[in-house]
């Protein structure tokens, strides 16, 4: 650690990461190096404590150290919240639609390898939890395929000519949710 920085000066920047993407409404890159630095700073701080501890030294420094060690920590668990939050809403304002997310090269270039498996899993939960609320029987539905379109109606499917399928709605939910199912 240096001498010219004080405990908790990486997390600050962290925090104030999250305010201009706030402010600017956009998501910033996932600063990798920055909350790694920030680990190492709270690795360092425990042996600080641990030390004074081992001596059995009753020391201002130690309140100093256990302060900067909650402050960091707030710090980044705000840091990922807000990051959690804008992917959520991202999520909700392309209409579920996380190959939509996903396919966009700039916007994953963005998020870290963890970030990706939360959208994920949030996008399973969502479905899974929605199609706890399809019924079985009124829930059915006909596809057809039009020109490279497949809508959706209460009717009839034409993959190929002359073939018909009948599919629960609960099984194409979220072809509906992404765009790729329309109902007409």
């Amino acid at each position: 650690m240096s001498d010219t920085r004080q405990f908790g000066d990486l997390a600050i920047q962290l925090v104030t990461e999250s305010r201009r993407s706030t402010l600017t409404d956009t998501l910033l890159k996932y600063n990798d190096n920055l909350v790694r630095q920030i680990i190492r700073e709270q690795r360092d701080l425990e042996k600080l404590m641990q030390t004074l501890i081992d001596t059995d030294a009753v020391s201002p420094s130690l309140l100093i150290y256990q302060t900067a060690i909650v402050r960091n920590k707030r710090c980044l668990l705000a840091y990922h919240m807000h990051r959690m939050d804008r992917l959520r809403d991202m999520y909700w304002a392309c209409g579920c639609a996380l190959p939509h997310i996903l396919s966009n090269a700039p916007l994953r270039s963005k998020l870290s390898p963890h970030e990706v498996d939360y959208l994920r899993q949030y996008n399973a939960s969502t479905m899974a939890f929605r199609a706890s609320f399809s019924s079985n029987n009124d829930d059915l539905v006909w596809v057809k395929k039009d020109c490279g379109t497949i809508h959706t109606e209460l009717g009839a499917i034409d993959f190929k000519k002359g073939q018909r399928f009948m599919v629960r709605r609960a099984d194409i939910e979220h072809l509906i949710v992404q765009g790729y199912l329309e109902e007409v």
